[in-house]
């Protein structure tokens, strides 16, 4: 079949242990986030499948109680320097935190990231919603809107830094001896209420001009942050209507900052749990709960909600009143939505947490979960998905080699990767520096 005029965009969410909190217990599965030999097969079968992006979250607080991935892991941005040598074509993006670390060394970190892979880096903006990691760095966790009011001035910071060298900068003319033409080079010299950087970065402009930013803010100044500035945003969704009304809000407003709806992919997070049958699927499905540990399930519900839960009686359906908590909107909006929706208790709850940590779960045949892709596609809830196998690795060989083949026999996805870079992957332009235009 001949491609569809547009195409979905695939990412593949990476957690060693398997994006279900006890995915590692499932029989052959990979057992640690601390081994690159595992994601090393993972960035093989993501390049077999051609996808356009791996994805490496972070965390900067580490508890036992954990979902074993965010417990004990690799930096994100040293696993993805080793992962740039032994991948050639799939996006490599990380976490920073716009709460925790400094502008100048986020966009020397990928810029450098950027150079290593030839064109692949992307940088997560976050802005931390957990306050533990406020301990590790001798600071108070900041308020939400607090902390999107440093993020919006620390994503220019970095962007301005990114853009202190022109193309063509690094000219190594022997015969005069000059490496770097002075004219091409300029300092950001940004003062602002949170930053004040001179610039520019000991690093030359990358082979994408600017390293792709990936941005989750659902709340309103997350909104208004990724219309402004993301390439990709990733979304918790639970239902398709809803995925659609949020999907149209952050398109609908990029106008008011100069852009246009597909300049940015919206990406949900989707858990593939596949079988040759419905009921083989559902009872991987059962296997995997089978396995999860009921503390651990009650800690990765209180992280998503804000609160500790666990006094609540598990027969109890979920209040309609329950606060949003001033951690994560994206998941709290999502899983309370869906309770209310379903009438669900808190036991349903925390078996929501511990299958995919709030995360939608799709479970099927190839074939079903194929067309309910195409489903939320079609009808402009999403511009792809950022799969979460449960497992790794064959969690994720299942959805290569048996639900992306429908995919793109039906002309939804490519069939060979066309550029190298992952802005081609996105089909967008490479951007001029703005301090040189």
């Amino acid at each position: 079949m001949p491609p569809s005029p547009r195409q979905m965009h695939l990412g593949v969410f990476v957690l060693g242990t398997g994006n279900h909190i006890a995915g590692w217990r499932y029989p052959g599965a990979a057992q640690s986030f601390e081994d690159l030999s595992v994601i090393q097969e993972i960035g093989r079968i993501a390049e077999r499948g051609k996808f356009d992006l791996i994805f490496l979250g972070d965390n900067l607080a580490s508890e036992p109680g954990m979902h074993p991935s965010f417990a004990a892991r690799f930096e994100p941005l040293t696993m993805l320097a080793a992962l740039a040598v032994t991948t050639t074509h799939v996006g490599l993006g990380a976490t920073a935190s716009t709460t925790y670390a400094e502008p100048y060394n986020v966009a020397r970190m990928f810029a450098s990231l950027d150079h290593l892979s030839g064109g692949r880096a992307a940088w997560n903006a976050v802005t931390s919603s957990g306050g533990k990691a406020a301990e590790n760095f001798g600071r108070i966790h900041p308020e939400h809107d607090a902390r999107y009011e440093v993020a919006e001035e620390f994503v220019d910071v970095v962007r301005g830094l990114w853009d202190c060298w022109d193309d063509g900068a690094v000219v190594r003319n022997h015969e005069t001896g000059q490496y770097i033409d002075p004219a091409k080079v300029k300092p950001l010299n940004h003062a602002g209420k949170f930053f004040k950087v001179k610039g520019p970065l000991p690093t030359s402009r990358t082979p994408q001009g600017q390293p792709i930013i990936l941005q989750a803010g659902s709340s309103e100044p997350g909104l208004n942050l990724a219309a402004r500035t993301a390439d990709v945003v990733f979304a918790v969704v639970q239902d398709m209507a809803e995925a659609q009304a949020g999907y149209r809000s952050l398109k609908e407003r990029m106008p008011r900052f100069g852009r246009q709806g597909a300049e940015i992919a919206v990406l949900p997070g989707m858990m593939p749990v596949i079988g040759r049958t419905e009921r083989e699927a559902r009872d991987k499905l059962n296997l995997l709960q089978s396995f999860v540990n009921p503390a651990n399930a009650r800690s990765m519900l209180a992280s998503r909600m804000g609160m500790d839960v666990s006094g609540f009686p598990l027969d109890e359906l979920v209040p309609k009143d329950f606060p949003l908590p001033d951690t994560s909107h994206g998941f709290a909006k999502a899983m309370l939505a869906k309770a209310w929706r379903e009438g669900m208790t808190w036991r349903d709850m925390f078996n929501l947490a511990g299958a995919a940590r709030g995360h939608w779960v799709v479970c099927g045949t190839p074939v079903q979960i194929a067309d309910t892709l195409q489903e939320w596609f079609d009808n402009h809830a999403c511009d792809g998905f950022n799969v979460l196998p449960p497992y790794f690795p064959g969690g994720f060989d299942d959805f290569v080699d048996q639900v992306l083949p429908i995919l793109q026999e039906r002309g939804l996805f490519r069939a060979d990767y066309t550029g190298r870079t992952l802005r081609e992957h996105l089909g967008l332009p490479r951007p001029r520096s703005r301090l040189f235009q």
